[in-house]
Protein backbone atom coordinates (compact mmCIF):
# COMPACT_ATOMS: atom_id res chain seq x y z
CA UNK A 1 0.00 0.00 0.00
CA UNK A 2 2.77 2.44 0.94
CA UNK A 3 4.65 1.68 -2.27
CA UNK A 4 1.52 2.18 -4.39
CA UNK A 5 0.76 5.54 -2.78
CA UNK A 6 4.40 6.60 -3.22
CA UNK A 7 4.00 5.99 -6.96
CA UNK A 8 0.44 7.18 -7.65
CA UNK A 9 0.58 10.54 -5.84
CA UNK A 10 3.66 12.00 -7.58
CA UNK A 11 2.65 10.60 -10.97
CA UNK A 12 -0.83 12.16 -10.74
CA UNK A 13 0.70 15.47 -9.61
CA UNK A 14 3.24 15.49 -12.44
CA UNK A 15 0.58 14.61 -15.02
CA UNK A 16 -1.54 17.53 -13.80
CA UNK A 17 1.45 19.88 -13.96
CA UNK A 18 2.42 18.53 -17.37
CA UNK A 19 -1.04 19.22 -18.72
CA UNK A 20 -1.78 22.52 -17.00
CA UNK A 21 1.63 24.20 -16.59
CA UNK A 22 3.85 22.89 -19.39
CA UNK A 23 4.86 26.29 -20.89
CA UNK A 24 3.64 25.06 -24.31
CA UNK A 25 6.07 22.12 -24.10
CA UNK A 26 4.06 18.97 -23.32
CA UNK A 27 6.21 16.44 -21.51
CA UNK A 28 8.46 18.94 -19.74
CA UNK A 29 7.45 17.66 -16.29
CA UNK A 30 7.20 14.00 -17.23
CA UNK A 31 10.50 13.73 -19.12
CA UNK A 32 12.68 13.90 -15.96
CA UNK A 33 10.47 11.27 -14.31
CA UNK A 34 10.71 9.02 -17.37
CA UNK A 35 14.51 9.36 -17.42
CA UNK A 36 14.75 8.60 -13.69
CA UNK A 37 12.55 5.52 -14.13
CA UNK A 38 14.61 4.35 -17.11
CA UNK A 39 17.93 4.73 -15.28
CA UNK A 40 16.58 2.92 -12.20
CA UNK A 41 15.16 0.12 -14.35
CA UNK A 42 18.47 -0.20 -16.22
CA UNK A 43 20.28 -0.57 -12.92
CA UNK A 44 17.84 -3.29 -11.90
CA UNK A 45 18.47 -5.21 -15.12
CA UNK A 46 22.21 -4.90 -14.47
CA UNK A 47 21.65 -6.15 -10.93
CA UNK A 48 19.80 -9.23 -12.19
CA UNK A 49 22.63 -9.98 -14.61
CA UNK A 50 25.36 -9.42 -12.01
CA UNK A 51 23.69 -11.98 -9.75
CA UNK A 52 24.70 -14.57 -12.37
CA UNK A 53 28.20 -13.15 -12.82
CA UNK A 54 27.25 -11.49 -16.10
CA UNK A 55 28.78 -8.03 -16.31
CA UNK A 56 27.70 -5.80 -19.19
CA UNK A 57 29.20 -2.31 -19.11
CA UNK A 58 27.13 -0.34 -16.63
CA UNK A 59 28.23 3.11 -17.80
CA UNK A 60 27.43 2.26 -21.42
CA UNK A 61 23.98 1.01 -20.40
CA UNK A 62 23.17 4.23 -18.54
CA UNK A 63 24.64 6.59 -21.15
CA UNK A 64 22.90 4.68 -23.95
CA UNK A 65 19.59 4.80 -22.07
CA UNK A 66 20.01 8.56 -21.57
CA UNK A 67 20.72 9.02 -25.27
CA UNK A 68 17.63 7.09 -26.31
CA UNK A 69 15.37 8.82 -23.81
CA UNK A 70 16.79 12.22 -24.71
CA UNK A 71 16.21 11.63 -28.41
CA UNK A 72 12.62 10.51 -27.74
CA UNK A 73 11.95 13.74 -25.89
CA UNK A 74 13.96 15.95 -28.25
CA UNK A 75 11.04 18.21 -29.09
CA UNK A 76 10.49 18.94 -25.40
CA UNK A 77 13.81 20.70 -24.84
CA UNK A 78 14.75 21.59 -28.44
CA UNK A 79 15.29 25.40 -28.32
CA UNK A 80 13.18 26.12 -31.40
CA UNK A 81 10.57 23.38 -31.05
CA UNK A 82 8.28 22.61 -32.64
CA UNK A 83 8.71 24.85 -35.69
CA UNK A 84 12.17 23.75 -36.84
CA UNK A 85 12.19 20.21 -35.48
CA UNK A 86 12.26 17.57 -38.24
CA UNK A 87 8.79 16.19 -38.85
CA UNK A 88 9.92 12.60 -38.32
CA UNK A 89 11.65 13.28 -35.01
CA UNK A 90 11.31 9.62 -34.01
CA UNK A 91 14.18 8.82 -36.36
CA UNK A 92 16.54 10.33 -33.80
CA UNK A 93 15.74 7.37 -31.55
CA UNK A 94 17.30 5.10 -34.20
CA UNK A 95 20.43 7.26 -34.27
CA UNK A 96 20.59 7.08 -30.46
CA UNK A 97 20.24 3.29 -30.53
CA UNK A 98 23.03 3.08 -33.14
CA UNK A 99 25.27 5.31 -31.02
CA UNK A 100 24.49 3.14 -27.99
CA UNK A 101 25.57 0.03 -29.89
CA UNK A 102 28.87 1.70 -30.72
CA UNK A 103 29.32 2.70 -27.07
CA UNK A 104 28.71 -0.88 -25.96
CA UNK A 105 31.43 -2.11 -28.31
CA UNK A 106 33.87 0.59 -27.22
CA UNK A 107 33.26 -0.23 -23.57
CA UNK A 108 34.11 -3.88 -24.16
CA UNK A 109 37.21 -2.98 -26.18
CA UNK A 110 38.52 -0.94 -23.25
CA UNK A 111 38.24 -3.76 -20.72
CA UNK A 112 38.97 -6.76 -22.92
CA UNK A 113 41.42 -9.20 -21.29
CA UNK A 114 40.68 -12.72 -22.52
CA UNK A 115 38.32 -14.47 -24.94
CA UNK A 116 34.97 -15.90 -23.99
CA UNK A 117 32.73 -13.08 -22.80
CA UNK A 118 33.11 -10.02 -25.04
CA UNK A 119 30.21 -10.79 -27.40
CA UNK A 120 27.99 -11.84 -24.48
CA UNK A 121 28.64 -8.60 -22.61
CA UNK A 122 28.16 -6.43 -25.71
CA UNK A 123 24.89 -8.23 -26.43
CA UNK A 124 23.66 -7.80 -22.86
CA UNK A 125 24.57 -4.11 -22.87
CA UNK A 126 22.61 -3.56 -26.09
CA UNK A 127 19.73 -5.64 -24.73
CA UNK A 128 19.52 -3.54 -21.56
CA UNK A 129 19.47 -0.28 -23.52
CA UNK A 130 16.86 -1.53 -25.99
CA UNK A 131 14.67 -3.22 -23.38
CA UNK A 132 14.54 -0.26 -21.01
CA UNK A 133 15.44 2.85 -23.00
CA UNK A 134 14.05 1.69 -26.33
CA UNK A 135 10.68 0.55 -25.00
CA UNK A 136 10.42 3.45 -22.55
CA UNK A 137 10.86 5.89 -25.43
CA UNK A 138 7.42 4.83 -26.70
CA UNK A 139 5.92 6.16 -23.45
CA UNK A 140 7.36 9.59 -24.23
CA UNK A 141 6.20 9.40 -27.83
CA UNK A 142 2.65 8.81 -26.59
CA UNK A 143 2.78 12.04 -24.56
CA UNK A 144 3.88 13.90 -27.70
CA UNK A 145 1.18 12.34 -29.88
CA UNK A 146 -0.66 14.84 -32.12
CA UNK A 147 1.46 17.71 -30.77
CA UNK A 148 0.93 19.49 -34.11
CA UNK A 149 -2.82 19.88 -33.49
CA UNK A 150 -4.37 22.90 -31.72
CA UNK A 151 -5.51 20.60 -28.90
CA UNK A 152 -2.40 18.43 -29.12
CA UNK A 153 -1.60 18.93 -25.44
CA UNK A 154 -4.90 17.27 -24.54
CA UNK A 155 -4.55 14.44 -27.04
CA UNK A 156 -1.01 13.67 -25.92
CA UNK A 157 -2.16 13.37 -22.32
CA UNK A 158 -5.14 11.22 -23.35
CA UNK A 159 -2.84 8.91 -25.32
CA UNK A 160 -0.51 8.50 -22.35
CA UNK A 161 -3.28 8.08 -19.79
CA UNK A 162 -5.18 5.59 -21.95
CA UNK A 163 -2.13 3.32 -22.15
CA UNK A 164 -1.37 3.53 -18.42
CA UNK A 165 -4.99 3.14 -17.28
CA UNK A 166 -5.70 0.22 -19.64
CA UNK A 167 -2.50 -1.56 -18.61
CA UNK A 168 -2.88 -1.08 -14.88
CA UNK A 169 -6.62 -1.79 -14.73
CA UNK A 170 -5.81 -4.97 -16.62
CA UNK A 171 -3.14 -5.83 -14.05
CA UNK A 172 -5.57 -5.19 -11.19
CA UNK A 173 -8.42 -7.06 -12.86
CA UNK A 174 -6.21 -10.06 -13.58
CA UNK A 175 -4.93 -10.11 -9.99
CA UNK A 176 -8.31 -9.99 -8.28
CA UNK A 177 -10.08 -12.28 -10.75
CA UNK A 178 -7.26 -14.79 -10.55
CA UNK A 179 -7.20 -14.64 -6.77
CA UNK A 180 -10.90 -15.42 -6.35
CA UNK A 181 -11.75 -17.37 -9.51
CA UNK A 182 -8.44 -18.60 -10.92
CA UNK A 183 -8.16 -22.31 -11.64
CA UNK A 184 -6.26 -22.84 -14.90
CA UNK A 185 -2.58 -21.90 -14.84
CA UNK A 186 -1.56 -19.51 -17.61
CA UNK A 187 2.23 -19.98 -17.55
CA UNK A 188 3.11 -22.22 -14.58
CA UNK A 189 6.83 -22.37 -15.37
CA UNK A 190 7.17 -18.59 -15.44
CA UNK A 191 4.55 -17.24 -13.05
CA UNK A 192 2.56 -19.89 -11.14
CA UNK A 193 0.15 -17.32 -9.74
CA UNK A 194 -1.21 -16.21 -13.11
CA UNK A 195 -4.30 -17.94 -14.44
CA UNK A 196 -6.36 -17.99 -17.63
CA UNK A 197 -9.39 -16.81 -15.67
CA UNK A 198 -7.33 -13.94 -14.30
CA UNK A 199 -6.22 -12.96 -17.80
CA UNK A 200 -9.84 -12.88 -18.99
CA UNK A 201 -10.78 -10.73 -16.01
CA UNK A 202 -7.87 -8.46 -16.87
CA UNK A 203 -9.12 -7.99 -20.44
CA UNK A 204 -12.60 -7.09 -19.22
CA UNK A 205 -11.14 -4.62 -16.71
CA UNK A 206 -8.98 -3.14 -19.49
CA UNK A 207 -12.05 -2.41 -21.62
CA UNK A 208 -13.67 -0.70 -18.66
CA UNK A 209 -10.51 1.36 -18.10
CA UNK A 210 -10.45 2.39 -21.76
CA UNK A 211 -14.09 3.43 -21.56
CA UNK A 212 -13.35 5.59 -18.51
CA UNK A 213 -10.53 7.40 -20.34
CA UNK A 214 -12.21 7.89 -23.71
CA UNK A 215 -15.85 8.36 -22.66
CA UNK A 216 -15.46 10.13 -19.31
CA UNK A 217 -12.03 11.83 -19.12
CA UNK A 218 -11.38 12.72 -22.79
CA UNK A 219 -14.59 14.79 -23.25
CA UNK A 220 -13.40 17.01 -20.40
CA UNK A 221 -10.18 17.79 -22.29
CA UNK A 222 -11.25 17.95 -25.95
CA UNK A 223 -14.39 18.40 -28.05
CA UNK A 224 -13.60 15.51 -30.40
CA UNK A 225 -15.92 12.51 -30.30
CA UNK A 226 -14.72 9.34 -28.52
CA UNK A 227 -13.85 6.34 -30.71
CA UNK A 228 -16.49 3.80 -31.66
CA UNK A 229 -17.05 1.16 -28.99
CA UNK A 230 -15.49 -1.62 -31.07
CA UNK A 231 -12.36 0.48 -31.61
CA UNK A 232 -12.14 1.19 -27.91
CA UNK A 233 -12.48 -2.50 -27.06
CA UNK A 234 -9.94 -3.61 -29.69
CA UNK A 235 -7.46 -1.02 -28.42
CA UNK A 236 -7.97 -2.10 -24.80
CA UNK A 237 -7.65 -5.83 -25.52
CA UNK A 238 -4.50 -5.50 -27.64
CA UNK A 239 -2.78 -3.11 -25.21
CA UNK A 240 -3.73 -5.32 -22.26
CA UNK A 241 -2.41 -8.46 -23.97
CA UNK A 242 0.84 -6.64 -24.74
CA UNK A 243 1.05 -5.65 -21.07
CA UNK A 244 0.56 -9.28 -20.00
CA UNK A 245 3.37 -10.33 -22.34
CA UNK A 246 5.58 -7.67 -20.76
CA UNK A 247 4.75 -8.97 -17.30
CA UNK A 248 5.55 -12.55 -18.30
CA UNK A 249 8.75 -11.42 -20.03
CA UNK A 250 10.06 -9.93 -16.80
CA UNK A 251 9.05 -13.12 -14.99
CA UNK A 252 11.11 -15.02 -17.56
CA UNK A 253 14.15 -12.81 -16.90
CA UNK A 254 13.82 -13.15 -13.12
CA UNK A 255 13.34 -16.92 -13.34
CA UNK A 256 16.38 -17.20 -15.56
CA UNK A 257 18.43 -15.15 -13.09
CA UNK A 258 16.82 -16.99 -10.13
CA UNK A 259 15.59 -13.80 -8.50
CA UNK A 260 12.19 -13.12 -6.90
CA UNK A 261 12.05 -9.35 -7.50
CA UNK A 262 14.06 -6.97 -9.66
CA UNK A 263 14.86 -5.03 -6.47
CA UNK A 264 13.29 -3.99 -3.15
CA UNK A 265 13.15 -0.23 -3.71
CA UNK A 266 9.35 -0.01 -3.61
CA UNK A 267 7.77 -1.37 -0.42
CA UNK A 268 5.31 -4.13 -1.21
CA UNK A 269 5.82 -3.84 -4.98
CA UNK A 270 9.40 -5.00 -5.52
CA UNK A 271 11.40 -2.89 -7.91
CA UNK A 272 10.83 -0.35 -10.65
CA UNK A 273 10.83 -3.09 -13.29
CA UNK A 274 8.16 -4.99 -11.35
CA UNK A 275 5.91 -1.95 -11.78
CA UNK A 276 6.96 -0.98 -15.31
CA UNK A 277 7.26 -4.42 -16.96
CA UNK A 278 3.76 -4.39 -18.46
CA UNK A 279 3.94 -0.72 -19.49
CA UNK A 280 7.22 -1.22 -21.38
CA UNK A 281 5.60 -3.62 -23.84
CA UNK A 282 2.13 -2.05 -23.80
CA UNK A 283 3.44 1.38 -24.88
CA UNK A 284 4.55 0.34 -28.41
CA UNK A 285 1.23 -1.40 -28.98
CA UNK A 286 -0.70 1.67 -27.82
CA UNK A 287 1.38 4.00 -29.99
CA UNK A 288 0.73 1.76 -33.00
CA UNK A 289 -3.02 2.18 -32.59
CA UNK A 290 -2.68 5.95 -32.22
CA UNK A 291 -0.40 6.18 -35.25
CA UNK A 292 -2.80 4.28 -37.53
CA UNK A 293 -5.72 6.39 -36.29
CA UNK A 294 -7.81 3.61 -34.75
CA UNK A 295 -8.11 5.86 -31.70
CA UNK A 296 -7.51 9.59 -31.45
CA UNK A 297 -8.95 12.80 -32.95
CA UNK A 298 -12.00 12.31 -35.14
Amino acid sequence: MIGAVAIIVPVVLLCWLDYSWNFDRPGIWLLPLAILIAIAASEEVLGLLRAKQLRPAGWACHVGTLLVMGSAGLSIFWPFAPATLPADSSKWILFALAASMVLSMISEMRRYEKPGWAIVHVGLTIFTIAYVGGLMSFVLRLRLMHSDLPDGNAWGMIALLSMIVVTKTSDAGAYFTGRFMGRTKLAPNLSPGKTVEGAIGGLIAAMFGAWIVFAVVAPQLTTSEPPAFWRLCLYAVCVAIAGMIGDLAESLFKRDMESKDSSTWLIGLGGVLDVMDSILVAAPMALFFWEIGLVGPR
